[in-house]
């Protein structure tokens, strides 16, 4: 489950998805299965914490001093509040509903349709990528973002309370529609997720602790061990990808994989725990 949340975590096809899919697969749900499908996300926001430490770092280091540090973390907090608003709202409605293999698959499939309709449309503005044949993306990196353009991808972002959008998928894609480059689309997006899904693991795991023991110790710590590890690797491989690929392949993948789960699932070819 640790090695499906990093390597599912920052590509736009929802690793809660994915988790809950693979612990119906594995008889692995539950109310405490819920706490720790949000808690190992901890570790997959380490591995961005890890890649990106110097920027980090000289983000705090300059915090009180530098307009350019304080910028860039004003605008990661726009973008955090919407998340924080919606999820206390809405969250606890939205497990209990949707927190099952149909209506993920239902929402891969919208979910990749989308993506292969903001691909057309982005190049027909910006040509193959970005700057080959069209005009100039108007955020080239993170630090040309304003408060605006943060506030917009936050309530993007919210979209992924429904299991199955994808958190990166929501902020990476939306991003493009507002004029992000690749690059800056997908790196704001792993900057976001560090307070949105650390604060959603501390919240969940306070919130139902009446839950959890002692011996769920070593559980949590593997899945959050070992997403670390994979989320470090998909990083690395993501931002390599998106200098010279788009997001098609992603959309294809959502799609055929969501139609496998709803014909498994009406045939009763598989067995999807809720």
């Amino acid at each position: 489950m640790g090695v499906v949340e990093g390597l599912t975590e920052f590509l736009p096809i929802s690793s809660t998805g994915h988790l809950i899919l693979a612990g119906s697969l594995l008889n692995f749900t539950g109310d405490m299965v819920k706490v720790f499908e949000i808690a190992i996300q901890t570790g997959a926001m380490l591995a961005v914490v890890w890649e990106y430490r110097q920027r980090l770092g000289e983000t705090v280091a300059g915090i009180t001093s530098q307009a350019k540090a304080q910028r860039f973390a004003l605008n990661v907090l726009v973008a955090f509040l919407p998340a924080v608003v919606f999820g206390l709202a809405l969250g606890s409605v939205i497990k209990k509903h949707l927190f099952a293999p149909v209506p993920v698959a239902m929402a891969f499939i919208v979910g990749g349709v989308l993506i292969l309709w903001i691909e057309a449309r982005h190049k027909r503005l910006y040509g193959a990528m970005d700057l080959q044949g069209g005009r100039r993306a108007r955020v080239e990196t993170v630090d040309d973002m304003t408060v605006a353009d943060a506030l917009k991808v936050g309530l993007l972002q919210c979209l992924a309370l429904v299991p199955g959008t994808s958190r990166s998928g929501a902020t990476i894609m939306g991003a493009l529609v507002l004029g992000f480059s690749r690059k800056a689309a997908a790196e704001f997006s792993f900057f976001l997720g560090i307070p949105t899904l650390m604060g959603a693991g501390a919240y969940s795991v306070w919130k139902q602790r009446d839950l959890l023991s002692l011996q769920d110790v070593p559980v949590f710590a593997v899945g959050t061990v070992m997403a670390f590890f994979s989320a470090l690797l998909c990083i690395r491989w993501l931002i390599r990808y998106v200098s010279t690929h788009d997001f098609t392949v992603f959309a294809w993948y959502r799609i055929v994989f969501g139609c496998l789960v709803l014909l498994t699932s009406y045939t009763g070819w598989v067995t999807w725990a809720a």
